[in-house]
């Protein structure tokens, strides 16, 4: 398997997607940047009460349509 940086296979695509062609697995691998804090330390507790509610419906089984749909049966 070839593994590769996604900067490094955006520079030679082709040169990998002949490797693929001819039978190679490619694995491209994401670069992920640092994210930096725009708030230092905690977040207070609550600080979103009241905005969003959880539906009395929530731990209901769901339709059987779509866990057909889920389970990659076709409708």
């Amino acid at each position: 398997m070839i593994t590769v940086a996604l900067p490094t296979f955006k520079e030679h695509p082709d040169d990998y997607l002949k490797q693929v062609e001819a039978g190679e697995d490619l694995l491209i691998r994401p670069t992920i940047a640092g994210v930096s804090s725009a708030r230092a330390g905690k977040r207070p507790f609550g600080l979103d009460a009241g905005k969003f509610v959880v539906p009395d419906d929530f731990n209901d089984p769901l339709p059987e349509d779509l866990l057909r749909l889920f389970e990659g049966e076709e409708e």
